[in-house]
């Protein structure tokens, strides 16, 4: 059996280790993956056809190296699969239930920040979702999962951003600040349950405990929604909703790309 390493620079959050999953699912060699986030490492327990495997994790630009190969001992791990689904399950539905909570509190309260947040619960949401989906699918299928949920994000955050570029232009009329720490709040509150229930499927399977690490994007982007309440009350002002607003929409398009890149 093949034990190989790889170092991939742009894997900080179980969104890109399930993008790697997908992305690798097709190859009958591989008998295993470990992911450790915190060190930006991916083993693969193959038996040869390193060069479909290195191909595949290219394709994603995540900046990968192999650092280490070497033969090894192989025994299948454990089967804690349906658990596991359920596990995903219940951090996709927190996702995308507060995908639309942030949606409506941002348009209600005129906060492009809270919309902003709000695109990137629905984009862990459609990587979760995009992973239980394609199980037992067929590539085509898959492909076609991946190209609409990354156009359907990709279309959101454009309008979303044109939306932005409006309000720079016309009236300074300051959101619901209110709203908008509030919610927010409510938001950092939903990302540490799903770091807590994915802190329970710790167990025997390696790859799961990449889940377990709380996407700092997610914590990055919540408190800059609610320090930028905070500066639309002091200064009266529109444009740090707007700042922060541009910068996650950026984010979310970001991740848009990277999801189309599987379905190509």
């Amino acid at each position: 059996m093949d034990k190989t390493t790889f170092l991939i620079k742009k894997m900080d959050c179980p969104s890109e280790e399930n993008m790697i999953r997908m992305k690798l699912t097709d190859i009958l060699e591989i008998k295993q993956l470990d992911f450790d986030i915190a060190q930006r490492e991916l083993t693969v327990y193959h038996n040869g056809n390193l060069e479909a495997i290195n191909q595949q994790i290219e394709a994603l630009n995540f900046d990968s190296t192999i650092i280490a190969r070497q033969q090894t001992e192989y025994s299948d791990p454990a089967d804690d699969s349906g658990q596991q689904r359920r596990l995903l399950w219940s951090v996709l539905a927190i996702n995308a239930a507060f995908f639309l909570i942030e949606m409506v509190a941002g348009w209600l309260s005129g906060s492009m920040g809270l919309v902003a947040d709000s695109l990137d619960m629905l984009a862990d949401a459609l990587v979760y979702g995009l992973s239980l989906l394609a199980v037992g699918a067929t590539v085509a299928r898959k492909k076609n999962i991946a190209g609409i949920s990354g156009y359907f994000q990709m279309a959101l955050a454009v309008l979303g951003f044109s939306e932005v570029i409006r309000r720079f232009v016309g009236v300074d009329v300051p959101p619901d600040f209110q709203t908008m720490i509030i919610v927010s709040v409510f938001a950092l509150i939903a990302n540490g349950l799903c770091l807590y229930l994915l802190q329970k499927s710790k167990s025997e399977e390696a790859h799961m405990k990449a889940s377990m690490i709380f996407t700092s994007n997610d914590v990055i982007i919540n408190s800059g929604v609610i320090l930028a309440g905070v500066l639309v009350d002091v200064l009266n002002s529109n444009k740090p909703d707007l700042i922060i607003g541009t910068i996650v929409f950026i984010i979310v398009i970001r991740g848009a790309i990277r999801i189309l890149k599987l379905s190509r």
